[in-house]
């Protein structure tokens, strides 16, 4: 006789998917689409439960002696959301508008971006509530010391692997890196991903997810019987994600005819030179002043009539107020939350194939998957290594996604929600409840 794998039954209480309370909030946007596929797979009452609530919410104090020697007191948060499919995986930002509700959300969002691209890891997020900008690199240091100190006790290879996320970067994994080691009392390269190469990085990380983003594009086209040579395409960000988005697009014969960042963006029906945009903002920190095109707004951008958006930049930019005035045929969303739970139902009317933030952007976690792998096997990859295995695993969560569907007839946003939440769900069944 089999064991009966399934959870003891519990409640279920969905709220009304048509009713966002407020389409903005992160935590509401995600909670709505997991609810819309968990009803659709007919998900166990007592694993809807489990998957409703993160395991941890860690929120600790950061004094800091700043640099005038007066002492300030940050506030840090790190979510581990589900570690049931392996260590937590997330990034760190710091950021003023960083809150517990973001940072969950973003947190929930990792666990299925690490479900649908099928990596043993969990999800988790963290932030710090803070004015990088306004901060020198000795207060940085400071405060990435302490925070990590703070939230240490999570920490590790095997339970919880942070990365760099909004105004972090390779040297603020360094720092958490060397405070994790100093506790340790030795050298923990497996602890953080987005580390310098030379502290064993991986080769073609910086490039992952706008890499990631370019390859399911490709995938979208061919899906939709369009020719890549000549599509147009818009991107909105023009930070590591969309530049190198912009770069990789452009390369397999698109033609970039938008791109903007904070400063606002260009337009050009022949086409941008994307490469003397990447320079330009490398000499000019901005796009601001690039002659490249002409003047656009970045509300105007997201509007344009071109084949392919990527809005590759700040979370709500596509909402129930503008999502009919979209014209793109293509939506890879290069961000995290680009699009909110109420624009979903608009843009599936418009007939817009939406490649959602938890597949299109995943190229990152996948390399950072790598990257942890080769700090464990202390053998490193060629670059092209790097490059023909995420193409291999991109291209096949893209088809695993299209397939489930079109057996649902649902959107791929809800059929990526489906895969991911099946397989974390799988697990859950398989190792049962601890008591």
């Amino acid at each position: 006789m089999g064991t009966d794998l399934r959870l003891p039954t519990a409640t279920i209480v969905r709220p009304d998917k048509d009713r966002f309370l407020n389409e903005e909030n992160p935590f509401e946007a995600m909670m709505s689409r997991f609810d819309r596929a968990a009803a659709l797979l007919d998900l166990d009452p007592g694993i809807y439960q489990v998957l409703r609530h993160p395991e941890k919410q860690i929120t600790v104090s950061i004094p800091v002696m700043m640099d005038s020697g007066e002492v300030k007191v940050f506030i840090g948060h790190r979510v581990l959301y589900n570690t049931s499919r392996g260590p937590a995986k997330g990034g760190i930002r710091f950021d003023l508008n960083v809150n517990l509700d973001e940072v969950t959300a973003l947190a929930a969002w990792m666990t299925w971006k690490c479900a649908v691209v099928n990596l043993p890891f969990g999800g988790a997020k963290g932030g710090v509530v803070c004015d990088p900008l306004g901060m020198s690199v000795g207060e940085l240091e400071r405060l990435t010391r302490r925070y990590t100190a703070g939230i240490i006790s999570v920490l590790g290879p095997d339970s919880d692997v942070p990365a760099p996320d909004v105004n972090t970067n390779e040297r603020v994994m360094a720092w958490v890196m060397d405070t994790y080691s100093m506790h340790m009392r030795h050298t923990v390269t497996s602890v953080v991903t987005g580390k310098p190469v030379e502290m064993g990085g991986s080769l073609g990380r910086r490039e992952a997810t706008g890499r990631g983003c370019m390859i399911v594009t490709m995938q979208a086209l061919q899906q939709l019987g369009m020719p890549v040579q000549g599509t147009t395409v818009a991107v909105q960000g023009f930070g590591n994600v969309g530049s190198v988005a912009a770069q990789l697009l452009a390369r397999q014969g698109c033609k970039i005819v938008a791109i903007s960042d904070r400063t606002g963006g260009y337009t050009n029906p022949t086409g941008i030179d994307v490469d003397a945009a990447i320079a330009y903002v490398q000499r000019h920190k901005t796009l601001e002043g690039f002659a490249g095109g002409d003047p656009v707004s970045n509300d105007e951008l997201l509007t344009l009539d071109v084949d392919v958006l990527v809005p590759a930049a700040l979370e709500n930019v596509i909402t129930s107020k503008n999502a009919g005035k979209i014209r793109a045929k293509i939506i890879c969303e290069g961000a995290n939350g680009p699009t909110t739970a109420g624009a979903d139902a608009i843009l599936d009317e418009k007939g817009i194939f939406v490649i959602p933030d938890i597949l299109a952007n995943a190229g990152g976690v996948t390399v950072s998957y790598f990257e942890w792998v080769q700090d464990r096997g202390g053998y490193f990859w060629s670059e092209a290594t790097v490059n023909e295995r995420l193409e291999d695993i991109m291209v096949r969560s893209f088809r695993d996604v299209l397939a489930l569907s079109k057996q649902h007839r649902v959107n791929m946003r809800t059929a990526a929600y489906m895969l991911s939440i099946s397989r974390v769900a799988t697990v859950h069944r398989l190792r049962g409840i601890y008591a």
